[in-house]
C-alpha cells in the first residue's frame, strides 16, 4: 500500500504539460500543521539484523516560496515526531536490542510549478536530524539517547483552497547514518503525510 501511494504521489509530482506552465505558483510565507503515516528500518551495526516499525508522526512548518511565474522555488523547515518504536528479534546479540524514533528536524529547499490554477507540483531535498533512544526489552539497562544527521528528499502536491489556506499531499524519504552514536548503523523513515496551511 505505501508503494502504491508513494508512485500516484511522485507521478502527480512528475505529469505537466505547456498548457499548465500559465498557471501561476505560489509565493510568500507560509506556516502549517501537518500529519501522517511514517515506516522506520533500522540496521544492527555489524548488518547482522534489522527492524522495522510503523507509526503516526505530525509535525509543523514553516517556509518562504519565491514565484517565478508559473514555478516557484523555495526554503522550508520543519518539526514533527512519530514515537516509532522497532525491536530486534531475539537472535541479535547486541547490548541495546531496540530504537525509538523522537523529534525529527528539517531544513531544506524545494522548487516546484504550477500544474494547473490552484495546484502545484514540488519537490524537496534538504538536511535533517533524528532524535533517538536505545533501550533493552527487559529494561536492565537505562535509555541511550542519541542523535543522527541525514539526508530527507521527497516531493508533493499542493493544492490552494478558500482565502490563505492551502492543503498538501507529501511523500519524503529520509536517510540516516551510525544511528545513536554507531549502536546501530544505518536507519531510514518513510512517511506519507497531509497538511494544511496558512500562507501570508
Amino acid at each position: 500500500m505505501k508503494t502504491l501511494i508513494t508512485a500516484a504521489i511522485l507521478a502527480a509530482s512528475l505529469v505537466a504539460t505547456p498548457a499548465f506552465a500559465q498557471a501561476a505558483a505560489p509565493g510568500g510565507l507560509y506556516v502549517g500543521a501537518l500529519a501522517g503515516y511514517e515506516g522506520i528500518d533500522v540496521e544492527a551495526s555489524d548488518g547482522s539484523a534489522s527492524a522495522s516499525a510503523d507509526a503516526a508522526v505530525y509535525g509543523v512548518t514553516a517556509g518562504y516560496d519565491l514565484s517565478l511565474g508559473s514555478a516557484f522555488v523555495g526554503v522550508e523547515g520543519e518539526y514533527s515526531t512519530s514515537g516509532g518504536s522497532t525491536e530486534f528479534p531475539d537472535s541479535f546479540g547486541g547490548a541495546r536490542d531496540g530504537l525509538e524514533a523522537g523529534g525529527q528536524y528539517y531544513i531544506g529547499a524545494r522548487a516546484g510549478f504550477a500544474l494547473t490554477p490552484g495546484i502545484a507540483a514540488y519537490g524537496k531535498l534538504g538536511y535533517t536530524s533524528l532524535d533517538t533512544s536505545a533501550f533493552t526489552s527487559a529494561g536492565s539497562l537505562n535509555e541511550l539517547e542519541g542523535n543522527a544527521d541525514g539526508v530527507r528528499f521527497g516531493g508533493g502536491v499542493q493544492v490552494q483552497l478558500p482565502g490563505p489556506l492551502e492543503a498538501r499531499l507529501e511523500y519524503r524519504r529520509s536517510n540516516y547514518k551510525n544511528v545513536n552514536d554507531s549502536v546501530f548503523g544505518d536507519a531510514s523513515t518513510d512517511q506519507v503525510v497531509a497538511g494544511v496551511g496558512l500562507r501570508f
